[in-house]
């Protein structure tokens, strides 16, 4: 599960005299769900339509599946598959139509892997039903189902849950784990639900203003992140040595907020104590993704 299946090495792209996407670098695994995040403006959508071959970078490299885009563009673009923004269909037809009208634009595509897709994406029941019948969710199954007959190694979704109600966005969820875990296939994300990016993803890669920010796990993460609450009394006594040890901000409700420590922490509880505060109340905190994009980027809203 190491293998690299898709790498982007100082991808840049400029409009005019405007650089929008300024020395991108980040690599993806086989199986695994990567997260992409960026706020408005941020070139998010600029670098999806460079990965997927809808615009030309300016300088960089791309490679999917071993093969560089420029230098090879068909054989890169075979090894990806991707819906940006909404899967296009034909309503009219069936959803088995659907596929047969795309599979005969592909090498290699016979009917038992059809009937594999369609059970992998669960829609065997109704996948001879037209299009117009069908929900928003399985719309985007079948999408999904579209993208993969070319059998990639790199698959794109591009704001997948979009629309969905809660049950849906579980069940997307779910199938997109099961795509990178079970079926070993590297899923690119991108979402303005944080809190999906933070349940669905193994790693995210947090773009502002055309550079990336931070790549990590999900985990590692939000433990730099880590916040001990505090509820002292007096609470500006127990600011005042607080502030002395380590850096504080004050919370909400008359708390105060600090770094966590596995080490220091102890220490400072027993530093107050020893000085005659009341230490009421001592919370470890790990702050939701939201918190850590609001705080990487500046408050920015997320696209």
């Amino acid at each position: 599960m190491n293998e690299i299946t898709l790498s982007v090495k100082g991808l840049k792209k400029r409009i005019g005299k405007k650089e929008i996407i300024k020395g991108l670098d980040f690599d993806l695994k086989r199986g695994e769900v990567f997260g992409f995040l960026g706020p408005n403006g941020a070139g998010k959508t600029t670098t999806i339509r460079m990965l997927v071959g809808l615009i030309k970078p300016t300088s960089g490299t791309i490679e999917i599946g071993g093969y560089n885009v420029r230098k090879d563009f068909t054989k890169a673009m075979s090894q990806m598959g991707c819906i940006v923004e909404n899967p296009e269909l034909y309503s009219y037809l069936t959803g088995w139509e659907n596929l047969e009208h795309f599979a005969r634009m592909l090498p290699d595509v016979d009917r038992a892997y059809m009937d594999y897709v369609v059970e992998l994406v669960r829609l065997e029941e109704r996948i001879h039903d037209q299009v117009k019948t069908y929900s928003l969710g399985m719309r985007q199954r079948l999408g999904i189902a579209q993208a993969l007959l070319g059998k990639p190694k790199v698959l794109i979704l591009d704001e997948p849950t979009n629309g969905l109600d809660p049950m849906g966005i579980r069940e997307m969820r779910n199938f997109i784990r099961y795509l990178a875990e079970e079926e070993g296939l590297t899923v690119l994300v991108s979402s303005h639900l944080l809190s999906e990016i933070q349940l669905m993803c193994d790693r995210v890669a947090i773009i502002s203003r055309g550079a990336v920010i931070k790549v990590d796990t999900v985990d590692t993460l939000l433990a730099m992140q880590e916040r001990v609450i505090w509820r002292l009394e007096p609470l500006a006594s127990g600011k005042e040595i607080l502030t002395g040890l380590t850096n504080v901000t004050e919370g909400q409700d008359g708390t105060l907020v600090t770094p966590y420590s596995e080490e220091e922490t102890a220490s400072w509880n027993r530093m107050l104590v020893e000085q005659g505060i009341k230490v009421k109340e001592m919370n470890r905190k790990l702050p939701a993704l939201e918190d850590l994009f609001l705080e990487l980027t500046g408050g920015e809203s997320i696209d």
